[in-house]
């Protein structure tokens, strides 16, 4: 058997390990979305549920609520408006931002959600965190809100005395 090497080396790998555990959560919660019939990539939900609470957002103002890169947001809400989820319109004031929308299947899809597929993936996910001692979500807050105050290549000289 092989030594698991990402968690042997600890914080040096801790991005890694973050992105591996994640990528386990989304491939599990992708498993529970197939047997639920659902034909939506994992990854693809948080767009829906931030246009569902947000309303109509521009790709810029979605990738700001997500905290993640407009390119990845621009990819996601193409593939969303070609399987019919959601729709783009263009600002009247300005016609090179696109305003996203859910379609009324989005807005089925949402409902059903809400009421039948996020609460069976929600419950797997807490029941899992719940074996950890203390709160996993508040100790990622903390780790987010860290890293956002002062960044890793900020805190890299710090033992050496230098700043980069």
């Amino acid at each position: 058997m092989t030594d698991d090497i990402v968690r042997a080396l600890g914080y040096l790998c801790l991005g890694s390990r973050l992105k591996r555990i994640g990528e386990q959560v989304q491939a599990d919660t992708q498993r529970i979305m197939e047997h639920m019939d659902v034909d939506l990539q994992a990854g693809q939900y948080p767009l829906l549920a931030a246009i569902d609470r947000l309303g109509s957002l521009s790709i810029g103002e979605l990738s700001a609520a997500l905290g993640v890169t407009q390119p990845g947001v621009t990819r996601a809400a193409g593939l969303l408006a070609e399987a019919g989820y959601l729709t783009a319109r263009k600002e009247e004031d300005d016609q090179r931002i696109r305003r996203l929308s859910l379609t009324p299947e989005g807005a089925a899809l949402i409902a059903r959600s809400k009421q039948e597929i996020w609460p069976v993936i929600e419950a797997a996910v807490r029941d899992v965190c719940d074996i950890l001692d203390g709160s996993l979500l508040d100790r990622l807050d903390q780790l987010e809100d860290a890293l956002k105050e002062k960044p890793l290549h900020r805190r890299a000289g710090k033992a050496e005395g230098n700043h980069p």
